[in-house]
């Protein structure tokens, strides 16, 4: 049966938050999603944890739950391409990227869920097409110093978004969060083997979905961080950002 709802889980050395995480997605969600776990080289318990979690789940929901791993890692850009192609091919409507370290909130799925279904729904002939629905942290004050968000990231955020909102068209509180629902019909229009391979794959999509008229929203989420190991390089993550600033200008 076609899911209305694709979810893929971007994994990577996460054995000790994935239970956690697909346990928190709600059973409204689950009993209209396929989700995608992908492991991308792991090197800890990630797979074990995995197979011990889809054991004991009943047959409904086990059908619903698939595993795929890459050997080696691949990286985050490669596996949100991957994600993004499987939820297309599932013929799902709407494709969430929930990643597996705990940092943002599976229990909020239903909600940006259902935002894109209500804009479907309602959407006249005039209205431009809501491409993706995205977490912020930054919505409300004072939220990602409350989660423990480094102070060096939320100095480098609130920088790399004010320049990104001057140079795009419309205004977003915190475009680097990875906490992302798509619309289908949007994500068909992509050339996803020349999306970028490293973490600015998500601003790289936000950024063509501006540049093209497409709509975007965000809800609020809570922050997160409990001081694990982050995998970005902030330096390099903040030149490709740069990169994408620039090639808008001169588009």
């Amino acid at each position: 049966m076609r899911p209305d709802y694709f979810i893929f889980v971007p994994a990577y050395n996460v054995a000790k938050t994935l239970v956690d995480v697909l346990l928190k997605i709600p059973s409204s969600v689950w009993a209209k999603a396929n989700v995608l776990v992908l492991d991308d080289g792991s090197a800890d318990g990630t797979r074990g944890t995995f197979e011990k979690f889809s054991a004991k789940l009943d047959e409904e929901r086990k059908s619903r739950l698939s595993y795929m791993r890459y050997e080696k890692n691949r990286g985050y850009g490669t596996v949100v391409k991957r994600g993004i192609a499987a939820g297309l091919d599932s013929g799902a409507k709407y494709i969430a990227c929930l990643h597996g370290d705990g940092q943002y909130p599976a229990e909020k799925l239903d909600e940006f869920f259902a935002v894109l279904e209500s804009e479907s729904n309602e959407k006249s002939t005039d209205c431009k097409t809501l491409a993706l629905v995205q977490g912020s942290r930054h919505a409300v004050a004072g939220g990602a110093k409350a989660g423990n968000m480094p102070l060096y990231k939320r100095l480098g955020g609130a920088f790399l978004t004010a320049l990104e909102n001057f140079a795009f068209k419309q205004k977003l509180t915190d475009r680097h969060s990875g906490f992302i629902v798509y619309n289908a019909e949007f994500l068909k229009t992509l050339d996803l083997e020349r999306l970028s391979p490293s973490f600015d794959i998500d601003l790289e999509i936000i950024s063509i979905a501006d540049a093209c008229g497409y709509r975007l929203a965000e809800l609020p989420i809570p922050t997160r961080y409990a001081g694990e190991k982050s995998n970005l390089n902030v330096v390099t993550y903040g030149l490709r950002v740069l990169r994408q600033v620039v090639r808008r200008f001169f588009r």
